[in-house]
């Protein structure tokens, strides 16, 4: 065999190494980028939920402070039926919160672990076949 034929095939596996390697990477970070995607839609739906639970914990305070005044006004039933109304919104404020905090905490840090576990375990396996 001669050189010349040696160096072609020599050139056209470290053309095609290349044309892997670069393909690689390219399929590495279009998974990154939907990772990145699904972290940030957890993250925004964490944080609507926190801000309906802000937003019906705001509610509940009118709503307890509504009972207090009907209770200071005259001591009748009435003020009653208002803090229970104030009780139940607080419980669905604090249900909310719990949820949000954690699609929040689902979507923090928002780092693409499974692409770059991928990525490692991909260029890992072409040094070890570089090697041989």
């Amino acid at each position: 065999m001669s050189d010349a034929a040696r160096g072609a095939g020599t050139g056209d596996l470290v053309r095609q190494a290349a044309e892997q390697i670069s393909r690689l990477v390219r399929d590495e970070l279009a998974l990154a980028r939907v990772e990145m995607v699904q972290k940030g839609k957890r993250a925004g739906t964490g944080a609507g939920l926190l801000g309906g639970g802000g937003v019906i914990a705001l509610f509940g305070l009118a709503a307890l402070l509504t009972a207090a005044g009907l209770a200071l006004a005259e001591a009748l039933p009435g003020w009653l039926s208002a803090l229970i109304v104030a009780a139940a919104l607080f419980a669905v404020a604090g249900v909310l919160a719990l949820a949000g905090r954690r699609q929040v905490a689902r979507g923090v840090p928002p780092v693409p672990r499974e692409a770059a576990g991928s990525l490692r375990a991909d260029l890992g396996e072409v040094r070890e076949k570089v090697h041989r």
